[in-house]
């Protein structure tokens, strides 16, 4: 088996709800993260390792859409990321599928595959070695090996219960405190042997499918396949990360930031013992590069800890930012505060805004003076191109895009849908 001969299975299909409202008008894989869409990380993972064939099982028109517009049949993703020969992607036909495994067996059909097939999550991040996966795949004759993550608290997933040579026998879901029968969880990367294909277009799998209306990998097909006793194994790997949820996304940007997952960020370092990168490389990207480090340097401007800045950022005078990503284009106003948060590109912000633990999306405003603060804080999400007045305390709040919030609104749990929720429940 090797890796130039395998295809890359990505289930595109959620409506991402934990994610919400980043993820209201855009695919989850193409939601903003580290200054690019979030399903680049795991393609360039792979494709650097030789994977050259990548289908994207997309459901629904925003998935659709979005993943088809933006990368296409994988010319422009090539390019951009200097792999030779290039990428290839194929696309979802035009036919519904009720879960991620009926969208696997949909697409293998349609394109005729009898590779060996990588499933992967167009939302996690992760460090795997193929060629390591490979070797024990075929060590162990399996037609199914499952990614596996250690984790703190088995209580939130579905833990993998192992025989000998790591042989799964069953799932426990989500099992109760100190019942988990080990720390190893799914991380929902499955490399499937050609014969899987047959077995997903058995007809003992159309009777699940005709039963729950649904075929799920985690759900229904991994378990059919381990109760019916077919060789199904289990694969550690180095490094994983869910982005699924705000706190995740956040959690994800600081462990990616301090390198405790090799992903490429930009080339280096804008000053050498400390992480922090300033992104751009044409002319005149650069000048705004040289701008910025030379705030740091005359102490206009404190940015510590693990920090990423995009091209064409600009940073007034006298602003402090903290573990946290500055996407490209975005202005930040003078006296501005910012604390292990993301700002999304080509935002707005104003003078002393205060700004912790939370995601703005793109093309957000806030408006913010000296004498009027606006604060965003608390695992608050802003839509994209929602516009806040100034003087608004915003804490734990997500906020759907296109809204306009009045100056002086104060927010605390809630969730702003319409217009309607922006004049009631704020005060």
């Amino acid at each position: 088996m090797n890796v130039d001969k395998m295809r890359c299975f990505i289930p595109v299909g959620g409506q991402a709800e934990r994610l919400k409202p980043l993820t209201h008008d855009v695919s989850k894989p193409c939601v903003r993260f580290l200054n690019r869409s979030l399903i680049e990380f795991s393609m360039v993972e792979l494709a650097e390792q030789g994977l050259r064939h990548f289908i994207f099982g997309e459901c629904g028109f925003t998935n659709y859409s979005n993943l088809f517009d933006q990368y296409g049949e994988g010319v422009g993703f090539s390019a951009k990321y200097q792999i030779s020969p290039r990428v290839h992607i194929k696309h979802q036909p035009n036919l519904d599928d009720l879960g991620s495994a009926d969208s696997y067996r949909l697409n293998m059909k349609y394109y005729n595959v009898d590779d060996p097939v990588l499933v992967v999550q167009g939302d996690n991040l992760f460090d795997i070695d193929l060629d390591g996966l490979i070797k024990k795949h075929e060590e162990n004759g399996a037609l199914l090996t499952i990614a596996l993550t250690r984790v703190e608290n088995p209580t939130g997933y579905g833990i993998a219960e192992l025989s000998g040579k790591m042989r799964i026998e069953r799932f426990v879901e989500k099992p109760p405190p100190g019942k988990a029968p080990s720390n190893l969880a799914n991380a929902g990367i499955y490399l499937l042997s050609p014969e899987v294909r047959k077995i997903a277009e058995s007809r003992e799998v159309d009777d699940i499918v005709e039963r729950r209306k649904r075929l799920d990998f985690g759900f229904d097909f991994i378990p059919y396949m381990v109760n019916q006793g077919f060789p199904v194994y289990g694969y550690e790997l180095k490094a994983w990360f869910d982005v699924g949820s705000p706190k995740n996304y956040l959690k994800a940007m600081h462990n990616v930031l301090c390198g405790k997952i090799d992903m490429r960020i930009s080339e280096k370092r804008i000053l050498p013992d400390r992480d922090i990168w300033v992104q751009g490389y044409s002319e005149d990207s650069m000048i705004r590069r040289r701008e910025i480090i030379q705030k740091i340097e005359a102490g206009k401007l404190f940015i510590n800890g693990a920090t990423l800045i995009g091209r064409h950022a600009r940073i007034g005078d006298d602003s402090a930012i903290c573990d946290s990503n500055i996407d490209n284009f975005c202005i930040l106003g003078e006296r501005v505060d910012i604390r292990g948060s993301a700002i999304l590109d080509a935002a707005k912000i104003g003078n002393s805004t205060r700004i912790s633990d939370s995601i703005l999306g793109r093309k957000v405003v806030v408006e913010s003076t000296d004498s009027r603060p606006t604060t965003i804080e608390s695992t608050s999400v802003i839509g994209n191109a929602v516009h806040i007045g100034e003087g608004c305390k915003i804490t734990e709040t997500k906020i759907n895009p296109n809204l306009t919030i009045p100056p002086g609104m104060n927010y605390v749990k809630q969730i702003l849908q319409s217009p309607s929720d922006v004049a009631q429940l704020g005060t």
